[in-house]
């Protein structure tokens, strides 16, 4: 059935080059460059450990260069690993290949431990000196981001015996659960997890109906597993925060993020005072389709004289370039980038895991981006989603591999921006007016998958991780009854959510890979709102600020990054105007 699709689509060929990194994982380059690392990572160790409070400016400068790169070249590896693996999760070699890489960037970090800790360690005089240095301008966020995490670090022994054990912790338990969803079928026709998906926006309600009873199934089916894989993580974060003095389970993320608890609170806050508006909107949309329900399968049902016509990839990057180069010229021709070169993985295939991300490599290559294309308009927006992505990256690569890395919360912001641009962008070329309606309201929907959902997501995660650190493992319905909870707090009356949606949280594998992440997605819905306004009001001026937020990666904390454009994130009415943004879209629908 895929290889069908894929061929209406023209998506059969759109697929990754890797050798941009590497041949393939036999490539003897590899095991070459492998050898190089260890032997630099022991050299490092040899000649600094224990010495880092010794060294002056300039050599301080040698050893943070050599450490940077050291880093990139094993990042290289572990990207084509990741990458090569994410296609082929069916592949017995594709995941030796990955775990092996695994266990040498364990042994290699385990020699450079040393510095992290050491400079954590230095006196705040002796710290300060080399901060000021000129000659470090260009690492100083780096570095000081390093010594903001120096109250939860551990000792040395211990630090190093966490990193010897790091191949079989949490990665592992991902890629299980990667590997299981990938070899999962789902209903009688044995479809992927993708294809299923797909089906929740059909037009046909049995259609919808059928699908999420085959999504239940299929989880149902695994449900022990993925219960076992989530308690498993649940607890090793509660370890792992107890032992570095972590007070709550989010505290890590945030500081991950370079953002005060307080500024989260704000906004998490913020948007759950206004479940009013998602509530509001399934009401209208009930009405709309004369339902005398809504069900939870009904949530994305498109509404009539939605333009539901499959979109051929070559339409869809049609789409996506000319909207961004009408922004920016300089994005428009980076978005073709990916495109023309082989940076892109589009076709729904066998083993391949689901959903769709952007991977930034390493700063002397580019990035990558892989999706799930299945042809209808919520594709053509995550294409744009995971290209404003691949643009950051692309761009913050300039700053080098250390600072070229992106707080989630700014991340999410270049994403979200990408999906505004090509959702407006399509908006124009509608002049139906029942047209642009039922396309305003699908825009809506994703708004609302992006700003209220994941913090009802975060809700549910706040709940599920406290309950196991003051009760225990929890049983499947537990955490069912966590899920449906938060969920029906945002939806309120407007969506029955039924028995079977209880157990949809087992296929979010944000849950596991990064626990808190979801608040990130609300961050940057409601900052591009708001960025989106000032650039109507701006013009053309907003744009090279814009793309030097981009530029800018991660050199400096989101309240230094965004200064430009006066924000003030601690402030609850910056993000009510996002919110009042929303709210407005939805008058206009009504």
């Amino acid at each position: 059935m895929s290889d069908n699709l894929n061929e209406r689509l023209g998506t059969g060929n759109v697929v990754w080059n890797l050798k941009d990194l590497y041949d393939g994982v036999t490539d003897s380059a590899i095991d070459k460059e492998i050898g190089r690392c260890e032997a630099e990572a022991g050299d490092l160790n040899a000649g600094y450990s224990g010495r880092v409070d010794l060294l002056d400016e300039i050599e301080f400068l040698k050893l943070v260069t050599r450490l940077e790169a050291l880093a990139a070249a094993m990042g290289g590896i572990g990207t084509f690993a990741y990458l090569n693996f994410s296609t082929r999760t069916q592949d017995p070699e594709a995941g030796a290949f990955m775990q092996k890489v695994r266990e040498i960037n364990s042994r290699i970090g385990k020699e450079t431990l040393f510095f992290e800790l050491e400079w954590a360690a230095l006196p705040r005089e002796k710290a300060d000196q080399l901060l000021a240095a000129s000659r470090l301008s260009h690492f100083r966020h780096y570095l000081e981001t390093l010594r903001r995490f120096a109250p939860h670090l551990l000792s040395r022994i211990e630090e190093g015996l966490l990193l010897e054990m790091a191949p079989v912790g949490r990665g592992s338990w991902n890629i299980l659960f990667d590997k299981i969803m990938g070899h999962l079928k789902f209903g009688k026709d044995e479809r992927s997890e993708e294809e299923v998906l797909t089906d929740l926006y059909d037009n046909d309600r049995e259609v919808r109906k059928q699908a999420a009873a085959d999504l239940t199934k299929g989880l149902n089916s695994r449900l022990h597993i993925f219960t076992h894989i989530f308690n498993t993580l649940l607890a090793e974060k509660m370890i792992s925060d107890r032992l570095r003095k972590y007070d709550s389970w989010l505290d890590s993320m945030n500081l991950n993020n370079e953002l005060p608890d307080r500024t989260v609170d704000v906004l998490i806050n913020a948007v759950t005072s206004r479940y009013d508006i998602p509530m509001r909107y399934y009401h209208i949309k009930r009405e709309i389709l004369k339902f005398p329900e809504l069900t939870d399968y009904d949530r994305y049902a498109p509404l009539p004289n939605l333009p539901g016509d499959e979109i051929p990839w070559h339409e869809c990057t049609e789409m996506v370039i000319k909207a961004f180069h009408n922004f920016s010229p300089e994005m428009g021709d980076i978005a073709a980038k990916f495109f023309d070169r082989g940076w892109i993985h589009a076709p729904v295939t066998e083993g391949k895991r689901g959903g769709a991300f952007a991977h930034p490599c390493v700063p002397d290559v580019h990035p990558y981006i892989m999706v799930n294309y299945t042809g209808n308009l919520r594709d053509v927006s995550t294409v744009a989603h995971e290209l404003g992505h691949g643009i950051h990256q692309y761009l913050a690569a300039e700053c080098g591999y250390f600072n070229s890395s992106t707080p989630l919360v700014l991340a999410e912001t270049a994403s979200v921006f990408g999906e505004l641009l090509v959702f407006n962008f399509q908006l124009d070329c509608l002049s139906d007016e029942k047209e642009r309606r039922a396309f305003t309201c699908q825009k809506l929907e994703s708004i609302f998958a992006t700003a209220f959902r994941q913090v009802a997501m975060n809700r549910f995660e706040e709940l599920t991780h406290n309950a196991r650190r003051n009760s225990g493992e929890l049983s499947s319905d537990e955490i069912s009854e966590y899920w449906l909870e938060t969920q029906r707090a945002m939806f309120g009356d407007s969506v029955n959510l039924t028995d079977d949606y209880s157990i949809w949280w087992s296929y979010i594998p944000h849950f596991l890979s990064t626990p808190g992440y979801v608040y990130s997605y609300a961050f940057g819905e409601l900052l591009v709102l708001a960025l989106y306004s000032l650039y109507k009001k701006e013009g053309e001026s907003f744009v090279p600020k814009y793309m030097q937020l981009l530029r800018s990666g991660g050199s400096e904390s989101p309240v230094e990054l965004l200064r430009p454009f006066g924000v003030n994130l601690d402030d609850s009415r910056f993000w009510n105007e996002g919110l009042d943004i929303i709210s407005l879209m939805l008058d206009s629908v009504e």
